[in-house]
């Protein structure tokens, strides 16, 4: 028998926190747990596997702006958490009203925990009921998995393998392709099922869905979505979903090409990331369905969380079913994406933003490298990208995952000046040049210990629009006034008006590099 929310919330060791449920009630009358979880993480939705009850004494909460607050319920929902308990106190008297909106929206328990309680206490006791009932689902789903086999063994279709495990779980069963298409579809007692009786086919009112990846040779090849009705066990078909990951990537295998284009596309970038001749980046492209010739461009991500980032990553990449081809190798994930259409550049624009909106994880760094023309000039983007990386971290412009719920994504296009200058010009070069145009500046800064390189830097950047700069800078427009006079005044006068504004913002632009 599995356990449900509401009995572990009626357990001794948690009951003692006084639970209050204040979003997702209805839901919370049919949730099923897989397990407890403890954690004051803020990102921890990529970590999760789905069906846990999680624990947090809202700390870090307390402390996280509005938007992060909601960003982490709706994370936490599309993981597939099941319940999420938080213990307000001293730091988070009361749970935020933006939080249980967000919450109710997503039809996701949220409890006030309004006592103290020691989570490992209430993790120990529950835990080991939910050990207990996960041994008899383990074995279940091992039925399942072998029943998947055998139909596999004897030339079943996808569509009568997902037959078995519907019939197993109770529950109507889909396999898409990473682009969405319906590969496969069964319902309980339904041998096969086509693919437009699957499009046709009604949402099922009050069921549960479990989204599981399956992977091929490493590469997320299709996605298993369970849609398991109320009253069915959700722990059940979570396990057997998994368990039959490697039967359905088999199957897979026997329907698709042999992953031709997913090895190639590794072998590409490989080559890319080596600097290999334009000949064999060209054959390889061919064989990953990128066409050599094509505009593309290189993206570079580091991050502590590549797995949980590569399969949102690869969908974005191939949405409108444009080729792309992905790698990852330690803590980067590479990979270049065609930019379609007679207009380049607005795709790569399109592109970008969609980056931006991927969620935000710590420690995660996004790179995009500028336009190539084509295949050959991939790994002259591909270094472009990690050299921006360089310069941002450098620059003190590296954009930090905590600062929004969006991932940290940095345009090399918007340092061209300070990757010209790196490339063509030596340490030694850039300095000189930097000290011919601003040395009185420079030295009036370290003499007067002022800023007026950051005011001049800034000002340019704005255009010379001084009313921005002086809200960038958060001065009174009186003041920007007279600090750009006495730059001027070190400067040789007003840019402006001595053809020198060029090499002044150039000269800007380099010396913050030292």
């Amino acid at each position: 028998m599995s356990i449900r929310l509401e009995d572990a919330l009626n357990h001794p060791t948690l009951a003692a926190a006084d639970p209050v449920i204040r979003a997702g009630a209805r839901a919370a009358a049919r949730t099923q747990l897989r397990w407890i979880h403890s954690s004051e993480i803020i990102d921890i939705a990529p970590l999760l596997a789905g069906g846990e009850l999680l624990l947090t004494g809202g700390e870090a909460l307390a402390h996280a702006s509005e938007e992060r607050q909601v960003n982490y319920v709706r994370q936490l929902a599309e993981r597939g958490v099941a319940a999420v308990a938080i213990e307000t106190g001293v730091a988070l008297p009361s749970l935020p009203s933006s939080m249980v909106a967000a919450a109710e929206e997503a039809d996701l328990p949220l409890i006030e925990l309004r006592g103290v309680v020691p989570f490992v206490g209430v993790m120990q006791a529950i835990n080991s009921m939910l050990v207990s009932d996960s041994v008899s689902q383990l074995r279940r789903a091992d039925e399942a998995s072998h029943a998947m086999a055998v139909e596999l063994a004897h030339g079943g279709g996808l569509d009568r393998i997902l037959a078995v495990l519907a019939g197993i779980i109770h529950a109507e069963v889909t396999l898409t392709s990473i682009s969405g298409a319906t590969l496969a579809s069964a319902t309980p007692g339904q041998p096969e099922a086509s693919d437009a009786d699957a499009s046709t086919a009604g949402p099922q009112e009050q069921a549960r869905l479990i989204h599981i990846d399956v992977p091929i040779r490493g590469i997320l090849a299709a996605q298993l979505l369970l849609r398991v009705p109320a009253g069915e066990d959700e722990n059940l078909a979570r396990t057997a979903g998994n368990r039959s990951v490697d039967i359905l990537a088999l199957a897979l295998l026997q329907r698709m090409s042999p992953g031709l284009k997913e090895v190639a596309g590794a072998a590409l970038l490989r080559a890319i990331d080596s600097g290999s001749q334009a000949w064999r980046l060209q054959q390889l492209a061919s064989a990953a369905g990128i066409p050599p010739a094509a505009a593309l461009m290189a993206i570079v991500i580091r991050s502590d969380m590549l797995q949980q980032l590569r399969a949102p990553v690869e969908r974005l990449l191939t949405r409108g079913a444009q080729p792309s081809a992905t790698y990852v190798d330690n803590a980067e994930l590479l990979a270049v994406a065609l930019l379609p259409g007679d207009n380049p550049r607005e795709s790569r624009h399109a592109l970008l933003a969609g980056l931006r909106g991927l969620p935000a994880l710590a420690d995660t760094l996004v790179a995009v490298g500028p336009l190539a023309a084509g295949i050959s000039e991939a790994p002259w983007s591909l270094s472009e990208a990690r050299l921006t990386l360089e310069l941002a971290d450098a620059l003190g412009k590296t954009p930090a995952a905590t600062e929004g719920p969006h991932c940290p994504v940095i345009d090399s296009e918007a340092f061209a000046v300070e990757r010209l200058a790196v490339g063509s010009l030596d340490t030694e070069q850039r300095q000189n040049f930097v000290r011919q145009q601003l040395g009185a500046l420079l030295d009036h800064d370290a003499q007067r210990n002022s800023r007026l390189l950051d005011t001049l830097a800034t000002w340019l950047d704005s255009g010379c629009n001084t009313a921005q700069a002086a809200r960038e800078l958060h001065v009174e427009r009186q003041s920007m006034h007279q600090r750009l006079q006495r730059i001027f005044e070190l400067c040789g006068g007003d840019p402006r008006r001595t053809g020198r504004l060029a090499a002044l913002h150039l000269a800007s632009r380099l010396a913050r590099l030292s």
